[in-house]
């Protein structure tokens, strides 16, 4: 049975974006130079021998370490490249990594012929000359002997490097460099960045789910497979699926996480956003062109079938978004896998040929370390907090994200506050998971803080800050702080992209807030975020005063204008 222990290992934490194996005294400071800033600038994390390697550590050690721990690689073959033993052990590791995880390798053949590489013809010849003539005036017959061996896998290794293709310098935009290096940093950025999912530190108590998926991934099956996970909201289904994406999706020809079904399904155009990312995802074309459902069938179905892919659909909450994933099974290349993770089993029930798995609440050990993490920035509590923290435990009931939230509320507030707090915790029941979660809310300093996390919640959720701010700017919030304010409580965060994210569980929070101030009229209400309520309040002409803000798709707008203007120009 494969261990964890090595599972974990093929999922480390790169350190690096790209390798640079190169020749210093052919390119340092020319091609290769500028190929590093290129890279850089695209904001790969580059690792480059005379960037990398710190004074006194041991070159060789430092350089295998960058070599194993880079999530792709770029082997500038030159002239001279071949005459260096040090390149050349560089490139026999590149390949026994490349050939293990199927991590990008892409060769850049620098004035240099590939079949000369292949075929050790040319200056390839000379120099693996070079090297057997220095390797035969060695004494030692033992010696000797290794250092032809290690010939042999030099040899190995450049018709194996050669047999790759890549790029022949005067073969690409026309042997211009700045274009050629332009292409490669677009290919870099394509295939390193856009499948690795950003991920929150302190995962606990993850590794056996990690196993049992990673090993269903692994299971050599030829035909296309569904597996489900399935739990409470907050329990850390997301956070499993995109650990076991980015430990298993250099196993596939390509891949797709497509985020929050639930909320794209509530938007007129939820699915054609969906179809939108998914072909983007699979096709590498940035903002591919989908005129209606339809249309993205037609390209998703052509799409699909080249490639073996790994496509996670995460957070499905109605029977039509699996009926549609096991409609498109028949397409998929053969050993493709599914992912799908759903709050609600009952949607799993009519399909038979499905692999479920429940994602289970952390265990007590599990939660109290979670918990310390967020609260005190360490693994346990210190000692004069163990009896609160731990009441703090059984009210969560191992819930990641209640210990995340009542962590980060927590942190660095003194005892006095923790007991009131907990006091406040233990009022309220169990099974209440929002009312857990507006504990957050609840703590915030001041009105102004709130309302702007209801503005957020109910109609700014996913948008980029600086445009919140421009808008919430013009109603008199204090934006800039208060969103600081609302990350510090873990009610926010920002992607790196600089748009506005939160939980759904938080999100439905601050909805029910919202809903609690008059559940049966929505004409009551402060805000309405639904286009179904708003709908209702026009259509009846209910609304009041005190409904501050409205969201409504612009389509369902001209019907009730139409309708007003029959009542009042019959």
């Amino acid at each position: 049975m494969l261990k964890l222990k090595s599972l974990e290992s093929s999922a480390q934490k790169y350190s690096y974006d790209v390798f640079l194996s190169f020749s210093g005294a052919d390119t340092r400071k020319t091609f290769t130079d500028h190929l590093y800033n290129a890279l850089i600038n695209e904001g790969l994390i580059t690792f480059r021998d005379d960037e990398e390697i710190e004074k006194g550590e041991s070159i060789k050690s430092e350089l295998e370490n960058g070599i194993q721990q880079s999530r792709s690689w770029i082997v500038v073959f030159s002239k001279n490249y071949a005459f260096s033993s040090w390149c050349l052990d560089e490139l026999v590791l590149i390949l026994e990594c490349s050939n293990n995880s199927k991590r990008l390798l892409l060769p850049i053949f620098y004035h240099v012929d590939p079949s000369d590489v292949r075929k050790q013809s040319g200056c390839i010849s000379e120099a693996i000359d070079h090297h057997e003539e220095k390797f035969k005036r060695e004494v030692d017959e033992t010696k000797r002997k290794n250092m032809m061996d290690k010939i042999e896998r030099w040899r190995t290794a450049l018709t194996q490097l050669a047999d790759l293709g890549g790029m022949p310098l005067p073969n690409v935009a026309d042997g211009y460099e700045s274009k050629v290096i332009q292409k490669i940093a677009n290919i870099l950025k394509d295939k390193v960045t856009c499948n690795t999912l950003s991920m929150t530190g302190h995962l606990v108590g993850i590794g056996p789910s990690v196993q049992d998926i990673s090993l269903w991934l692994r299971n050599g099956s030829e035909t296309v497979e569904v597996f489900a996970l399935y739990g409470v909201g907050g329990v850390g289904k997301t956070t499993i699926a995109k650990y076991v994406y980015n430990m298993n999706f250099q196993l596939f020809e390509g891949g797709s996480f497509l985020e929050n079904i639930r909320e794209y399904s509530e938007r007129s155009d939820g699915l054609v956003c969906l179809q939108r990312q998914l072909l983007s995802s699979i096709s590498k074309r940035k903002s591919p062109t989908i005129k209606n459902i339809n249309d993205g069938l037609l390209k998703i179905k052509n799409a699909l079938h080249h490639r073996k892919l790994l496509i996670v659909l995460d957070d499905v909450d109605q029977v039509e978004q699996l009926d549609a994933v096991f409609g498109m099974r028949e397409w998929f290349h053969q050993g493709s896998k599914i992912i799908v993770t759903t709050r609600n089993v009952h949607l799993l029930n009519a399909f038979e040929h499905c692999t479920r798995y429940t994602i289970k609440t952390l265990n007590s050990d599990d939660s109290l370390e979670l918990f310390s993490w967020h609260a005190f920035q360490d693994n346990s509590p210190p000692e004069c907090y163990i009896e609160q923290s731990e009441r703090i435990i059984k009210q969560c009931q191992g819930l990641p994200l209640a210990l995340k939230v009542l962590g980060a509320s927590l942190r660095g507030k003194k005892l006095d506050v923790w007991r009131c707090a907990i006091e406040k915790l233990e009022i309220i029941p169990h099974c209440k998971i929002q009312k857990i979660l507006r504990i957050s809310y609840d703590s915030l300093q001041d009105d102004h803080d709130r309302d702007l996390f209801l503005e957020i919640v109910c109609f700014f959720s996913g948008e980029a800050k600086s445009f919140v701010v421009g808008i919430l700017d013009e109603c008199d919030y204090y934006t800039l702080i208060g969103i600081d304010n609302l990350i510090d409580r873990c009610l926010l965060k920002t992607d790196k992209y600089g748009n506005i994210k939160m939980h759904q569980l938080v999100q439905s929070m601050g909805r029910e807030i919202i809903r609690q101030q008059s559940p049966r009229d929505p004409g009551l209400r402060s805000r309405l975020w639904h286009y179904r309520d708003s709908l209702k309040v026009l259509k009846d002409e209910t609304g009041t005063g005190a409904i501050e803000g409205l969201a409504l798709e612009m389509k369902k707008l001209m019907h009730i204008r139409q309708s007003w203007e029959q009542k009042l120009f019959p």
